[in-house]
């Protein structure tokens, strides 16, 4: 029988003792077996995985050189650290603030213009019911996505011309205007131009995601919908737009966090010397710092900053999201 404890518990002499260790035990066998089964899927993943640790975190050990006055000729461990002098500096240029506000503006424009209309796009796809004009109206909406910067460029300011452009020849015609507007030459027109080449090139593109999100939406719901005699339009507002808000938040929350790294190829293809002031954006400074000017330590200082303030407006605009909606990418 068992003995009563002077705490009032019985202990029986019988009964093994419990193992404070054996839930983690369970739970180390029970990863080991997960991987044991799946390990396919591991093996197949594992290039990708060597390929981001390679590209992307390997390379993070050069934002030491934002750190040091580097200088290619000296070994890397032989540089002469200056501590956070380069970011001093940086924050004290007014380039640095220029091509910032150029780049907010830029990545504003581009996200309330360019991420809503690849919505709006592939919910009216979704509403073609011809299955052959749907698809071609989808490949050539995909088509300009794979055509080079360089191509795009050349054709935004061969149309934007004041000789024989498509866009003056007929504002012209129309009357609209009386003579040709230098486009190109007018820094207050280029963040809509990029924005407005940007959109057209991506937008087919990025409609892919949410056609396959609507895809997903039971369609028991809409013929419910039109046997209560609900319209087309209050069945993409009441079934398909909800049908889709986890998608469209998760892709609005990851591009929040790339809203300082729209890159630099467009800027610097369709920039010139008389728009430089509304051209010039974050990614553009560090380049022509790092490598046109070889001052690598600042251009990395530069680069550094871009990151920063990317991971912290993601986090932040991801915990809002969890807040308000329960919905998040972390």
């Amino acid at each position: 029988m068992g003995t009563l404890t002077p705490g009032g518990t019985s202990k029986n002499p019988g009964t093994p003792a419990a193992d404070p260790n054996a839930g983690k035990r369970f739970k180390k066998q029970g990863f080991w077996r997960t991987a044991l089964q799946q390990r396919y899927l591991y093996l197949m993943s594992l290039p990708f995985i060597i390929w981001a640790f390679v590209f992307s975190y390997l390379p993070l050990w050069g934002w030491t050189m934002a750190f040091q006055d580097f200088k290619p000729a000296k070994g890397f461990f032989d540089q002469k650290w200056v501590g956070f002098e380069h970011f001093v500096e940086l924050f004290s240029d007014d380039r640095f603030y220029l091509a910032l506000r150029n780049t907010l503006a830029m990545s504003v424009l581009g996200l309330l213009v360019g991420f809503v209309i690849p919505i709006i796009f592939a919910m009216l796809l979704n509403e073609l019911r011809g299955m052959m004009f749907k698809r071609f109206v989808q490949t050539v909406s995909y088509l300009p996505h794979f055509v080079s910067w360089v191509v795009v460029a050349g054709l935004v300011t061969k149309m934007l011309s004041t000789q024989d452009g498509a866009i003056n020849d007929l504002l012209l015609g129309l009357h609209i205007i009386n003579e040709p507007i230098q486009f190109m030459a007018k820094g207050e027109w280029f963040w809509y131009i990029v924005t407005a080449s940007d959109v057209w090139k991506e937008m087919g593109w990025n409609t892919i995601i949410y056609l396959a999100a609507i895809t997903g939406i039971d369609p028991e719901l809409y013929e419910a919908s039109r046997v209560d005699g609900a319209s087309r339009y209050r069945q993409m507002w009441h079934i398909t737009l909800p049908g889709i808000r986890t998608t469209i938040s998760v892709l609005f929350i990851m591009q929040i966090g790339h809203l300082l790294q729209i890159g630099f190829e467009k800027q610097f293809l369709l920039g010139n010397n008389l728009v430089q002031e509304y051209s010039q954006v974050l990614e553009l400074y560090a380049l022509q710092y790092g490598l046109q000017m070889g001052r690598f330590s600042y251009g990395t200082a530069i680069s550094i900053f871009n990151s920063v303030v990317s991971v912290i407006l993601l986090f932040t605009v991801n915990g809002i999201f969890k807040k308000i909606s329960k919905e998040s990418i972390m």
